[in-house]
């Protein structure tokens, strides 16, 4: 399962298995609740294999902390756990302490021994305690209204400014040859 969604099965997302499995343990039968990972590193993807909580969705958000913490919460009342790799947990000698402290380059690490201390470990690695997830946080996220962009004639939401956030300069792309003029890269929108 893990290698048809990862492409791998990662340390990160074995981890993320045993948090996801901890925090629905502890969270109320019969409650709706929505996720936080505090990191985008594989822990998005533990959330997304084993509960209906997804980034497309919008029931999964992706915080970065740079902590391997994760929070499954009453999306109405906010109260919900918060799970994360407790380092005072490794053992001393333990292969999940080089991976995680990346005490020595990837390539060097032993990554069968590695997914065998994590499957024999397990949640005995792990800390949890109750949160409350801000009210500011909580409740229906919206795009809210859709406009065109007068830039490049793309449909946006309104609350992003008088153009889109990419003719407002927000790209990650630039200028490829055979690439079109205008649009969605420079801002200027192409006759029709």
């Amino acid at each position: 399962m893990a290698i048809r969604f990862h492409n791998y099965p990662a340390p990160g997302l074995l981890v993320g298995g045993y948090m996801v499995e901890e925090a629905k343990r502890q969270i109320p039968r019969g409650v709706l609740y929505e996720a936080i990972a505090e990191t985008g590193w594989c822990l998005p993807d533990a959330v997304q294999m084993l509960t209906p909580c997804t980034i497309g969705n919008g029931w999964l958000r992706v915080v970065h902390h740079g902590v391997y913490g994760l929070v499954l919460y009453d999306k109405f009342t906010g109260e919900g756990i918060r799970v994360w790799l407790d380092i005072a947990k490794f053992p001393k000698d333990s292969e999940i302490r080089t991976w995680y402290l990346k005490l020595r380059p990837k390539i060097e690490q032993d990554s069968d021994r590695l997914r065998h201390e994590i499957g024999m470990l397990g949640s005995d690695i792990l800390s949890s305690g109750p949160v409350k997830v801000r009210k500011q946080h909580l409740g229906k996220r919206s795009k809210g209204r859709i406009v065109i962009c007068p830039g490049c004639g793309e449909a946006y939401p309104a609350k992003d400014g008088n153009v889109c956030k990419i003719c407002q300069g927000n790209t990650l792309y630039e200028p490829m040859p055979g690439m079109p003029k205008g649009g969605f890269l420079t801002g200027s929108h192409p006759e029709a």
